[in-house]
């Protein structure tokens, strides 16, 4: 055994701490062991560290960075998390000690010491970093960034075509790099929605690129360490760990509830959604999302291969798999969302010059998309083409991400969402949003549907349940403070809670009014400000509501308390924000440049979390 041969091998341990060593790992399950192996790590680490090393003589962690590749994930969604830890286990099975890092957990004080390293990160909104790589984005661009002529590097990107600023945040990080003198060893891939293939292979390219180097560096001995992390309670340390369901291999679960829960009057359709999870073994914690699979319309389908004068059982190939077009077309296609690789395939292979001159024009060519979903295009410009060819122009449908709306303390074996449905007139005829269609008007109760659990480390309660937390949610928004409150309430927390809900009408629009109005008249919302921008002649939304209180807010700050975000991105957050800046700098007698200061260390410590969509 090893142990038994440390005393002999020169060991600077005893044969009686040997011994005892021996004792306890033989009491300790493989988990167990590696927990202790990264702890024991941790400690060396640390000890170097208090016990002061030489100038220029390499501390344990740049010693071990040396040998060792660095995969650091910016995600708002997890897409990015899946391909950075896809990478390293490829990377692993090349013998390459790889370490997959959330930015968001990331010490830029170890940067300059990183010898290999690869980022790869979404891009989210107008060309932003998404949530969890802000402060390592903001520290690369500012002064404080090191040269970095030891790095080698590389770079991939995911987004949406379907946004102008596709892929800005990678592009970042690609320049960035270089301009600190880095050296990138692998071109940088920006991929579409429908990544995964594309990922694989430039993984691969990387692994083959990097093996010769990091497994010489690394030795034949060379090991993985897990570094232990601290969790709360009831953590993603647990979460999902014993299912066998995940985003590519979604769990069936059976339609419990679908309650509309917006008046009869209201110019929004809102729903509650029950879902069982029973006999999946998925489990989730207050803030994560609900993946969720749907069926097109097969209206719309009919309509598709009527205008492409399609046969509904002409058989396509759809990567590995051979189907009827109709099929394909239902189960595994985007139909709802336009983007302009679609015009552009679509224009060339019906051979329309009015659509390729579109395509051609980029600016207008994202005017003309916004508001049109795939059949109104094809409605626009209908043309003959084969099935193979709608189906090549045609992308991968993508599972939609809602936030959950429940805590599993409280709803056991189930998961709540609070689905706005996407509903609008355009062009002269109706339109539906792909998921929330499908979910409010297709889908019955009984019926299954195809989810999976996408944790989201990054928009979580305070560990301290004594910690007070302020939830700023509007419209549907509110999902995820729903769950917040029925943790907190489950763990009897005596922390304060202070929710900020706004939508057009009270009568028409309060989400959850009696669910909230309890929580208040018990004690577990401390406070409830709500703001109906409909119902007075001047609007007021949830922002000129935390105005309103402002001195309290800072207050509350200033007493240690968590900051919330969730609901839009483009505008509502944005309006947040400024709100924040503008209390801060009030009540806290702050320039505009401190406040922003302040409001970047409370994201530092995890203090001031947002879900934007």
């Amino acid at each position: 055994m090893l142990l038994s041969s440390l005393v002999a091998q020169a060991s600077p341990l005893s044969e009686q701490q040997v011994s005892q060593l021996q004792g306890l790992v033989s009491q300790l399950n493989p988990i167990q062991q590696a927990w202790v192996s990264g702890y024991l790590a941790a400690s060396a680490q640390l000890a170097g560290q208090l016990s002061g090393q030489l100038p220029g003589q390499p501390t344990t962690a740049q010693a071990a960075a040396s040998a060792s590749l660095t995969i650091l994930f910016g995600s708002q969604t997890g897409n990015a998390r899946h391909v950075a830890e896809a990478l390293a286990k490829q990377a692993k099975a090349k013998g390459i000690v790889a370490n997959v890092v959330d930015m968001a957990e990331y010490k830029t004080t170890q940067l300059k010491n990183e010898q290999y390293l690869v980022i790869v990160t979404s891009t989210y909104g107008e060309g932003e970093p998404p949530e969890n790589a802000i402060g390592l984005h903001s520290f690369l661009f500012s002064k404080k960034a090191p040269k970095l002529p030891g790095l080698k590097y590389a770079v991939l990107g995911l987004g949406d075509t379907s946004y102008e600023f596709f892929c800005k945040t990678a592009q970042d990080f690609d320049q960035r790099l270089t301009e600190l003198g880095a050296t990138s060893v692998l071109s940088r891939l920006d991929l579409d929605v429908d990544y995964q293939a594309q990922a694989d292979s430039w993984n691969n390219e990387l692994v083959g690129k990097l093996e010769p180097e990091l497994t010489a560096a690394a030795g034949p001995s060379a090991q993985v360490i897990a570094w232990p992390r601290v969790d709360s309670p009831g953590s993603d340390a647990t979460a999902g760990a014993v299912s066998q369901y995940s985003k590519q291999k979604p769990f069936a679960a059976e339609l419990y509830t679908n309650q509309k829960i917006t008046g009869r009057d209201s110019t929004k359709d809102v729903r509650h959604i029950e879902i069982s999870l029973a006999a999946s073994g998925l489990t989730y914690q207050p803030g994560d999302a609900l993946g969720v699979y749907f069926l097109n319309d097969p209206a719309l389908v009919r309509e598709l291969l009527l205008l492409t004068a399609i046969a509904r059982d002409t058989p396509v190939t759809l990567g590995n798999d051979s189907l009827t077009v109709e099929l394909a077309l239902t189960e595994q296609l985007e139909l709802t969302q336009s983007y302009p690789a679609f015009v552009e395939k679509y224009a060339a292979a019906t051979n329309n010059a009015a659509l390729i001159a579109l395509a051609a024009d980029k600016a207008a060519l994202r005017a003309y998309i916004n508001e049109r979903q795939i059949i109104d295009i094809v409605r626009d410009y209908p043309g003959l083409l084969s099935a193979q060819q709608l189906v090549d122009a045609l992308r991968k449908q993508q599972p939609r991400l809602y936030s959950i709306a429940s805590a599993q303390a409280e709803v056991e074996d189930e998961v709540h969402l609070t689905v706005g449905v996407v509903r609008y007139d355009a062009y002269g005829q109706p339109h539906l949003g792909g998921a929330s269609g499908f979910l409010a008007e297709r889908l019955n109760e009984g019926d299954k549907v195809k989810v999976f659990v996408e944790q989201n480390n990054n928009f979580r309660l305070p560990a301290n349940d004594d910690t007070p937390v302020i939830m700023i949610g509007p419209g549907t928004g509110i999902a995820p403070f729903r769950a917040f409150l029925q943790q907190r309430d489950a763990n009897g927390a005596a922390g304060k809670n202070w929710l900020f809900f706004g939508n057009p009408h009270f009568t028409q629009d309060f989400l959850y009014q009696l669910e909230l109005q309890n929580y208040l008249k018990r004690g577990l919302l401390t406070k409830l400000d709500v703001a109906f921008s409909r119902d007075q002649a001047a609007k007021v939304y949830v922002q000129d509501k935390l105005r309103q209180y402002g001195s309290e807010v800072w207050q509350w700050l200033e007493q240690g308390a968590h900051l919330y975000i969730c609901g839009d991105a483009n505008r509502m957050a944005k309006d947040v924000q400024q709100a924040l800046l503008d209390i801060v700098q009030q009540y806290g007698g702050k320039t505009a440049e401190q406040a922003q200061a302040y409001l970047d260390e409370l994201r530092v410590a995890k203090r001031y979390q947002k879900d934007v969509y």
